[in-house]
């Protein structure tokens, strides 16, 4: 219990002088530590970041002005990329720079719930309006009166419950589910998607009208593999974090393993790179990381030679890489999707359309087939 409190030494009666001294002198020295990287996660946000998303690629320089460009207004934005890049962190930045930092930040996952309880999650209930509706609901739009709502995965509403969303995004007005009292809100509304929406729109999977009703403001956050410049920035500001909170005495990365780092492919993005800095500060042995105290994924890997991309498109070339790295994570957690979409730092969903778009469902199948 007394480690868990914070406690790093222990004393035992009959005190000793010189004992007693120091241990005082290593809680000073602990206590220096944690000072100092905190003051080191504050300079790398001052210099290179935004608050907690950091990066010094031109892409991501240009992406924090327009943070700073569109935070106070009233324009809806809708945030695209890859699971993992960011994006709820992105919707957080621009609600705290904004006149609505004061107000609620909401966030919903979209894609989390099925339609039928997304309505009453977004709008709202009143008493008897469905079997278990047995008193009021106040839904994520009114909760968000007078701040911003963040909805992700936006790609993945119904056709039903994309015209609901028109509707209030032009009025910001709606309906509570099973009522008929329209309720007004003064909500900003962020949106963001790990899918191309101008893609869904010509497959009539999503409205043209909501499209450009939401696409008037549009920060894209690229994916890590195409910033590898970032990662030793990125690198050294989760492990500043993870020491200081867990007042572990580690203080940076030997070149091998911030080379193994740059290295890979990262399909969970900036999550990823998170978990596994945590990981390796919490698992590793010494005060510096080294390739061993890296996942076996990361220090076996090796990127595609450019020569042999050919005449693929970029999309096709980085198709194989991932596919082996998924791979490679599903046969180390025994094909378990849970764990294994934990370790890459996306959900279970993003999953399953990686597996499915990479061939890696009929692996699974042959796979067990071949241990059962």
């Amino acid at each position: 219990a007394a480690i868990r409190a914070g406690a790093f030494d222990f004393l035992t009666k009959p005190l000793i002088d010189d004992e007693l001294q120091l241990a005082i002198e290593r809680a000073l020295n602990q206590q220096q530590l944690i000072e100092q990287n905190k003051n080191l996660v504050h300079q790398l946000e001052a210099r290179y970041g935004l608050e907690n998303i950091v990066g010094h690629d031109h892409r991501m320089l240009r992406l924090f002005d327009m943070i700073s460009s569109v935070a106070d207004t009233r324009a809806s934005v809708l945030i695209t990329g890859e699971s993992g890049t960011g994006k709820s962190m992105i919707a957080r930045a621009i609600h705290r720079r904004s006149s609505r930092r004061g107000g609620p930040f909401v966030e919903v996952a979209c894609g989390a719930l099925p339609e039928t309880l997304l309505e009453s999650e977004l709008f709202g209930h009143v008493a008897g309006s469905f079997t278990g509706a047995t008193g009021d609901k106040v839904g994520k739009f009114k909760q968000a009166d007078g701040g911003t709502i963040f909805l992700d995965e936006i790609g993945t509403a119904s056709p039903g419950m994309q015209v609901k969303l028109l509707r209030v995004l032009q009025d910001l007005e709606f309906e509570p589910v099973g009522g008929t009292k329209t309720e007004r809100v003064d909500t900003r509304v962020i949106l963001a998607t790990n899918e191309h929406l101008e893609d869904l729109v010509r497959q009539g999977k999503f409205r043209l009208d909501l499209y450009y009703r939401i696409n008037v403001i549009n920060l894209e956050i690229p994916p890590l593999r195409e910033r590898i410049a970032d990662i030793p920035l990125l690198a050294k500001h989760f492990l500043a974090e993870v020491a200081a909170e867990s007042n572990r005495n580690v203080t940076g990365f030997t070149d091998e393993a911030l080379a193994a780092l740059q290295r890979y492919s990262w399909p969970g993005n900036v999550r990823e790179l998170q978990n596994c800095i945590e990981r390796a500060v919490l698992l590793g042995k010494g005060d510096v990381i080294s390739v061993e105290d890296l996942p076996a994924t990361l220090a076996t890997f090796h990127a595609v030679p450019i020569e042999s991309v050919g005449a693929r498109t970029l999309k096709q070339a980085l198709r194989g890489p991932e596919r082996q790295m998924i791979l490679d994570v599903l046969e180390e957690h025994n094909w378990n999707r849970q764990e294994t979409a934990a370790a890459l730092g996306m959900n279970r969903t993003t999953l399953y359309k990686k597996m499915k778009k990479l061939g890696l469902l009929t692996s699974q199948s042959q796979s067990q087939s071949q241990t059962g």
